[in-house]
């Protein structure tokens, strides 16, 4: 039986391989949670249904199973929390970016047509997708050329898993499918215009997602069309004929939940929806960070640093600086390192271990230096602060008496000095300051724990608290969400899981 409360919100949070959904009352009180896994996670390697093979740096996934994970994920949690729908007060959205799709007006993605079943450019690209590197190369060398001003924002560099790269590669790689793409969209953004059932016209595109990896700024815009096309003339008219909608703050009401989707997700028709937050920006207010100088760093397969401040400056090697980009009020500075989660997977596997509880011990016996094992952890390549992705990791060093345990602590320590570079070295000097807080998990090893800073079960739900958030703020007209943040000093450190 439902329980009559003053208020809930309901946040979802789209990751790499599941989402999550959390119900959390008006006064914070976390509710019901649920996770649900993607049917078809990361595709990688082959298509599904057609066993078309992929590239080695393809990465795609399906779009319906987002809405088809999330709705199961809604509804266990209004059971398991015995919510009312009628006391929803909103929706709020979070989702990796950028993950990008091309599809036709009324939102049907184009690997859903036979014409394009078997067609890896018309797959939505998972956003760590790294086929676009040639493209990004051209778009950097173009916007230095022409001297283009946005091009600071981004510490001079465009990245390869960017939204502008990955639709320049299927222009290129199978034109048709551009062609017949009459909206290009970031994965969160269309997921909240299925959920909304708006016209093509007024779906709510986030400045979150379009400021950090679609080269928006809020005074100019997205880059002019004489800049695309001397990039590549086809490109030209991208924005005006292929990107339709409205610019939306995250956080914002995007619109009423339709009668469809409330019945599939059981919520009342009409329910507030946010307009979405990319996932690991998320993790900022998600952590109750509402001011500026507290660095948050959100790891799961990759890792965000995020931080707000008053003042805006264009380093060399930052990811991007977006004016209300994470919080209003603030520029909002983002780096990260592209393998994290994704590395340590990759070393499970190559060691033949299922963990590393029976190597833990002995790697955090060893003394700082791994006895001379050396790694460089551009497993994925490098974002910060190169955003090369043709980089590759290393290991060196070894001699006959190392084991998996020197591996280990290696990663670990290559992986801790990424972060270093990245806050003290390159990309955040002077713009904020750094500490650290946060909680353990209890189910952590003590060194582990100590070493790791291990927040899973922290982190896990920052991103949950922040889609809660926002999903408060599109019910109450507050972009910031319904709940107030005690302002911070210093660094929070999360490991999410997706």
């Amino acid at each position: 039986m439902a329980v009559s409360r003053q208020g809930v919100a309901i946040g979802l949070d789209f990751g790499t391989e599941s989402v999550r959904a959390l119900v959390v009352s008006l006064d914070g009180t976390e509710l019901a949670s649920a996770s649900v896994r993607y049917r078809h996670g990361q595709i990688v390697g082959t298509l599904p249904g057609s066993g078309v093979r992929l590239g080695d740096t393809a990465a795609h996934q399906n779009p319906r199973d987002w809405l088809a994970a999330s709705a199961r994920a809604v509804r266990r949690t209004i059971k398991d929390g015995r919510i009312d729908n009628a006391d929803v007060v909103g929706l709020g959205v979070d989702f990796t970016s950028c993950t990008v799709l091309p599809c036709l007006g009324d939102g049907t993605p184009l690997s859903e047509l036979d014409r394009f079943a078997r067609e890896p450019q018309a797959w939505c690209k998972l956003w760590k997708h790294h086929g676009a590197q040639e493209q990004a190369d051209r778009i950097t060398a173009v916007a230095r050329k022409r001297r283009e001003a946005w091009l600071a924002r981004y510490g001079g560099v465009v990245g390869l898993e960017w939204f502008f790269p990955k639709v320049l590669e299927t222009l290129e790689a199978a034109p048709e499918v551009y062609d017949a793409a009459e909206v290009w969209i970031e994965g969160g953004d269309w997921v909240v215009w299925r959920l909304v059932g708006c016209d093509v016209s007024e779906l709510a595109r986030s400045t979150c997602q379009a400021g950090y990896k679609g080269l928006w700024n809020a005074e100019a815009g997205f880059p002019s069309e004489a800049f695309f096309r001397a990039v590549e003339p086809g490109l030209a008219r991208v924005v005006r004929d292929k990107m339709p909608g409205r610019l939306r703050a995250p956080g914002s009401r995007a619109g009423g939940l339709s009668r469809n989707m409330a019945r599939r997700f059981g919520l009342a028709e009409g329910t507030p929806v946010s307009a979405a937050m990319i996932d690991a920006h998320a993790g900022v207010p998600g952590a109750g960070v509402s001011g500026a100088g507290t660095l948050v760093m959100v790891m799961g397969t990759s890792s965000c640093h995020m931080l707000n401040a008053k003042i805006e400056r264009t380093p060399d090697g930052i990811a991007g600086v977006v004016k209300d980009g994470i919080l209003p009020g603030y520029f909002g500075y983002e780096t990260g390192q592209a393998a994290v989660g994704d590395a340590f997977a990759w070393l499970l596997r190559v060691l033949g271990q299922k963990s590393f509880g029976a190597i833990s011990e002995r790697a955090y016996g060893l003394v700082p230096g791994s006895a001379g094992v050396r790694c460089v952890d551009w497993f994925n390549g490098c974002r910060t602060p190169l955003m090369d992705g043709r980089l590759r990791g290393a290991f060196t060093g070894f001699a006959l008496h190392h084991g998996p345990e020197h591996l280990y602590r290696a990663l670990l320590e290559a992986s801790a000095c990424g972060v270093r570079c990245a806050v003290d070295r390159r990309s955040l000097r002077g713009v904020g300051r750094a500490g650290a807080q946060g909680r353990r998990d209890r189910r952590a090893s003590p060194p582990q724990s100590a070493v790791r800073a291990d927040l899973r079960r922290c982190a896990r739900q920052s991103d949950l608290r922040s889609s809660v958030d926002a999903g408060a703020g599109a019910g109450s007209g507050d972009p910031r969400g319904g709940r107030g943040g005690q302002e911070s000093h210093g660094v929070l450190l999360g490991i999410r899981r997706d």
